[in-house]
């Protein structure tokens, strides 16, 4: 078995073939924690992650129908009708006739969600200053233009989670 250490090229940032820390390493390791800790701030919300990426979806481009939110999450329209109606019941989202296609629904934020994203809006900026205190603001924009472009480069869609994916009945 190879680790990360063991495949990275020579001065790759490696310390020995038991200690990966190239910047592959790195990013998972950040990534994981960030994402695991920003799941730690919504805990006080009552929301997921999953939650507050489909409020953050619906909220950029209302009225949307399930189908096209789905698409964009990368998720499975019936895992995402799921996730709808746990948000409907909690008061959050509310499905209305498409005024474009009577079959459809369309999504839409409640007024009780308005107040949610900008508690949202909050939890999210505390969470990038904690997570990014060693760094300067000159530095945090440097980094962000960097994973931009590998994100870019990887095909990854802006501003979704690549884990919507993989979401299961348990994580929502």
């Amino acid at each position: 078995m190879s680790s990360d250490a063991e495949s990275a090229p020579a001065g790759a940032g490696t310390t020995g073939p038991s200690r990966p820390t190239g910047a592959g390493f790195r990013l998972a390791q950040v990534g994981a924690h960030g994402a695991a800790r920003f799941a730690d701030r919504l805990r006080p919300l009552g929301l997921t992650p999953p939650q507050a990426g489909i409020l953050r979806a619906i909220s950029a481009e209302p009225g949307r129908s399930q189908n096209a939110v789905a698409g964009q999450l990368g998720l499975h329209p019936s895992r995402l009708v799921v996730l709808i109606d746990d948000l409907e019941r909690e008061g959050l989202v509310e499905r209305r006739r498409s005024v474009h296609d009577r079959r459809h629904s369309a999504l839409h934020l409640t007024e009780q969600a308005g107040s949610m994203m900008g508690r949202l809006g909050r939890v999210a900026a505390e969470h990038e200053a904690d997570l990014c205190t060693a760094l300067t603001a000159d530095e945090r924009n440097q980094l962000a233009g960097l994973l931009r472009r590998i994100a870019d480069q990887q095909g990854l869609t802006p501003a979704v989670h690549p884990g919507f994916g993989h979401i299961t009945a348990s994580e929502s």
